[in-house]
């Protein structure tokens, strides 16, 4: 919106107007607002879910060694940390940008989404919330619609790989064709020309392994969408856990768009350039201002639950943006947390129903998700119960797991982002 306006100033020439235009001013804005609102608008909010008594389902202080009973904690938070990204993104991105488009859609599907599930656990005093089959569909949904644009859509275009060439002793990037086209290409980690095509996956389908190809990458959009935003919502278990976790991932994100929409870098990196990429840039520097801003309230000890109105929404977010970059294969790195909190419950559960058909009670880990096994002391175990992982003895602190999770996180960004040049 104030893009479109100084755009239209600076035909005018109004000083300072073409500032505008740069994606560095605009995505540190966007950063310092997304912040001031989560802030602002977070103690407000706050306040009005305590009036109304919108409030989580009590934690059974029995399992918690160190007794913590949180009564009276605020749910729905995530309505704080939808409305700073949003705010930001409408008034300092380009709106009619495809990206763009399909970030705002993203987030306010999922939002909804888990706004529901939020609902029908605190109003209708249903502990299970929307049925998980609803769930499935909603999130499937959103992956159909995302990979049926970034199939059909004009604008969602890339240059596959930029090199640098010495012109007159100065480095110039030059594309291997001169307009950007529709690409099955997306990146994946180790691999020299870090480029993996779905289309290679499809060959057996003769001239139609490009459409069959296609149709892969919808698949794999949607299962993406799923998984990443399931994983997300099981990591929101213990306070600040999801919320700094997913501030780390945007970080990543946002240097593989700027990367990936810099052309001069993406020559460097040997990786595809996408024009129109910088306005996500944008996008998730709200994100992480919004995530940060909204941890000063969730941070243990929290005043506010983000609800599965946050997580959902978190999780789709880092999906999407993965997936319209082309990183989205990078993801079971960079969201290693997310994807190891999953499978601990799969494994759990698989474990305990094949104990169960022999009669015998049986779970790998002490609890689950992963991040739970951790705060159960080995004493508070079911003495009937066989459990293949005990360790440690003893339990340790939430807000401890939690920053030992943020470091783990770090570490993987880190692996994520080197992968680029490690091949």
């Amino acid at each position: 919106m104030l893009y479109d306006l100084f755009n239209f100033l600076e035909q005018y020439g109004l000083p300072g107007s073409h500032i505008w235009g740069y994606v560095s001013f605009r995505a540190i804005l966007a950063l310092i607002l997304s912040l001031i609102v989560s802030a602002w608008f977070g103690e407000k909010f706050i306040k009005y879910l305590k009036r109304k008594q919108i409030t989580e389902v009590q934690r059974d202080a029995s399992i918690d060694p160190f007794g913590v009973k949180k009564i009276g904690v605020p749910s729905m938070g995530g309505v704080i940390i939808i409305t700073a990204i949003i705010i930001p993104v409408l008034l300092l991105a380009r709106l009619n940008n495809i990206y763009v488009i399909l970030m705002v859609i993203t987030t306010l599907w999922l939002g909804l989404l888990g706004g529901l599930d939020d609902y029908i656990k605190i109003f209708k005093k249903n502990k299970e919330g929307l049925s998980g089959k609803y769930k499935i569909v909603g999130q499937v949904a959103l992956g159909l619609l995302v990979g049926l644009v970034m199939w059909s859509s004009s604008d969602a275009k890339i240059n596959e790989n930029v090199t640098i060439k010495i012109e007159n002793g100065q480095e110039i990037a030059v594309k291997h064709r001169q307009d950007a086209a529709k690409s099955l290409k997306t990146t994946i980690p180790f691999v020299k020309t870090h480029n993996f095509d779905y289309s290679d996956l499809t060959s057996i389908f003769g001239k139609h392994k490009a459409k069959a190809g296609w149709i892969l990458f919808v698949i794999v959009t949607i299962f993406i969408v799923t998984a990443v935003s399931n994983g997300a919502n099981l990591n929101d278990g213990m306070d600040g856990m999801c919320a700094g976790n997913s501030a780390i991932i945007g970080t990543a994100l946002g240097i593989f768009a700027y990367v990936s929409s810099h052309i001069q870098y993406a020559a460097y990196l040997n990786i595809m350039y996408i024009p129109g990429s910088q306005e996500l840039v944008i996008f998730f520097c709200a994100f992480i201002g919004a995530l940060i801003g909204f941890l000063w309230y969730n941070a243990y000890p929290a005043q506010v639950f983000m609800g599965d109105t946050g997580s959902l929404t978190i999780g789709g977010i880092i999906a999407v943006g993965a997936i319209l970059i082309h990183k989205e294969l990078l993801l079971p790195i960079l969201c290693g947390i997310f994807l190891v909190e999953s499978l601990s419950v799969i494994m759990q559960v698989a474990y305990y129903k094949k104990g169960k058909r022999k009669g015998i009670k049986q779970r790998i880990f002490k609890r689950t998700p992963i991040h739970d096994n951790f705060r159960v002391q080995t004493s508070q175990l079911d003495p009937d119960c066989k459990y293949v992982f005990t360790k440690p003895d003893g339990a340790l602190h939430e807000a401890k797991i939690t920053i030992r999770f943020w470091i783990i996180t770090v570490i993987l960004a880190a692996l994520t982002i080197i992968t680029l040049k490690i091949r």
